[in-house]
């Protein structure tokens, strides 16, 4: 992981804009969640994550420019740079996310993951390879995406960790017809924005919430890969890799 910037002191403003954007944050919360139990036992989609979460982003300052089309059904495979990635892909395409499921370990972000349909993936628990695929499958059919971040971890925006090939296991053989998308999230102020280093989540969280300024986004839509980049996980961590490098250097 990359080093962070040092943590600039929260002025009274800035607590104020905290406060205030977390009480909007609360009451979307309060509004969604009857809607998504309602609309899901009317079986009438899965409308109303997309909108808490896009409107999470729209609250937090993030203004959204998208770059390129994203493919209905695909597997996106994204660099990882803010928690903010999440609201903006989900805006942009309503994604579901593939994650570790060490986060299933807190209660109240595993509940609010799964309102969005996450696939929480255990990486070294091999007996559950089988249930984790069918998982993964069915959100890949059911979504208009779904979106891995490869890195495994967040990075500093200006740069491409390793991609863990492990991630993709439950996806190795992908389903007949299967579509992998590379996306890059390019960040103005990536810097700034990016959660990495020691930085505790809850402060990077109240960091972007202070900001005055807007965090601006651009999403970068690749083309998804074809004939060998589809082989195998590592392959299409490799080809991946190398197409949303070579957009970070254009």
């Amino acid at each position: 992981m990359a080093h962070a910037l040092p943590v600039p002191r929260i002025r009274p403003l800035g607590w104020g804009l905290i406060v205030f954007r977390l009480l909007l944050m609360i009451l979307l919360l309060v509004v969604c969640t009857p809607l998504h139990l309602i609309w899901r036992t009317l079986r009438l989609g899965r409308w109303w994550p997309r909108v808490f979460l896009s409107g999470i982003g729209m609250i937090a300052g993030l203004h959204l420019r998208v770059d390129g089309r994203p493919e209905r059904g695909a597997l996106l495979l994204a660099n990882h740079v803010s928690w903010l990635d999440i609201p903006a892909l989900a805006h942009a395409t309503g994604s579901a996310f593939v994650a570790h499921d060490g986060l299933a370990a807190f209660p109240f972000l595993k509940w609010l993951c799964e309102m969005n349909d996450t696939v929480f993936i255990a990486r070294h628990d091999r007996a559950s390879i089988t249930q984790q695929v069918q998982q993964v499958r069915a959100a890949m059919a059911e979504r208009g995406a779904l979106t891995l971040f490869p890195e495994g971890t967040t990075s500093d925006g200006t740069g491409l960790l390793p991609f863990k090939s492990s991630l993709l296991s439950a996806l190795d053989p992908l389903p007949p017809g299967a579509v992998v998308q590379p996306v890059l999230l390019a960040y103005e102020d990536a810097a700034r924005i990016a959660w990495v280093g020691e930085e505790h989540g809850l402060d990077n969280f109240k960091r972007i919430l202070a900001r005055l300024r807007p965090v601006r986004l651009t999403l970068i839509f690749l083309s998804p890969l074809a004939d060998g980049a589809l082989a195998d996980r590592k392959a299409i961590s490799a080809a991946a890799r190398m197409q949303i490098l070579a957009a970070m250097g254009a």
